[in-house]
């Protein structure tokens, strides 16, 4: 599996993802759930949506340095 979220969007996926699940909590909501797709695509810097559109936000230059 490619990676194809780079390291800020994943970084942005994971704040916002983890306020989703709070605010879930606080509501005392099932939606927060939702908060969980950020937060997993996010920490595997893979994002199926991004595959199929054949879109990609990792900087090539340091795919090569991994």
């Amino acid at each position: 599996m490619k990676k194809n979220v780079g390291y800020m969007d994943s970084i942005i996926r994971v704040i916002l993802g983890t306020l989703i699940i709070a605010a879930g909590l606080y509501y005392d909501s099932y939606w927060g759930f939702i908060g969980l797709i950020p937060v997993i695509t996010g920490a595997i810097s893979f994002c199926p949506i991004y595959r199929l559109f054949k879109l990609e936000t990792v900087n090539p230059n340091a795919e090569r340095a991994n």
